[in-house]
């Protein structure tokens, strides 16, 4: 029964799109570039707010941001950065749209140096998810740090340590769920 699985602590009594993102999202390995992208995209905007805010607006920013096509992200101008602002239904903070859509740049330039920008996000771990032993809540590690120092060299904004490790745990190259969730 779906009511008797253990998971983690954090998500006890979030709403169905919590609970979705935990059992499909969070600290499973993810390796198609335009999800890779959509994560990048809510992470940054997740800087100073509420995960559980941005979840809930998630069908709202794919309508605005195009699907989180970064091709067509990578071209938007003044006109659809005034549009995004207007629109009532994502988090509308013009640095955020700005940095989407300058990281929109950087990752098709990552794409073009390593064919994919899953296989430069990989290479930090050799393409394995580090399981964590230690259960000691944490928002930054190592890993985070040099992962944005990298993504900063190569013209990502909005981001840092914290936010790139949410980062990591949402696409899967670090699975933090609690050593007896079911879906660690």
């Amino acid at each position: 029964m779906e009511d008797q699985v253990k998971r983690c602590g954090w998500v006890e009594g979030k709403p169905n799109y919590y609970l979705d993102y935990h059992d499909h999202v969070w600290g499973k390995a993810e390796h198609d570039d335009q999800e890779l992208f959509k994560w990048l995209v809510l992470e940054s905007f997740h800087v100073g707010l509420s995960w559980q805010l941005v979840l809930s607006k998630q069908k709202n920013f794919e309508q605005a941001f195009d699907g989180f096509d970064y091709h067509k992200i990578a071209k938007y101008g003044q006109s659809k950065i005034e549009a995004l602002m207007l629109n009532k239904g994502i988090v509308r903070h013009r640095g955020k749209i700005e940095a989407t859509i300058e990281n929109a740049k950087a990752f098709q330039k990552i794409q073009m140096e390593y064919g994919c920008f899953d296989q430069y996000i990989w290479s930090f771990t050799n393409g394995e998810t580090i399981y964590r032993q230690n259960m000691e809540t944490i928002s930054r590690s190592e890993l985070s740090d040099e992962v944005t120092k990298s993504m900063k060299k190569d013209g990502f904004k909005f981001i840092g340590s914290v936010t790139i490790y949410s980062y990591l745990q949402a696409i899967g190259i670090i699975n933090d769920h609690e050593l007896d969730c079911h879906f660690r």
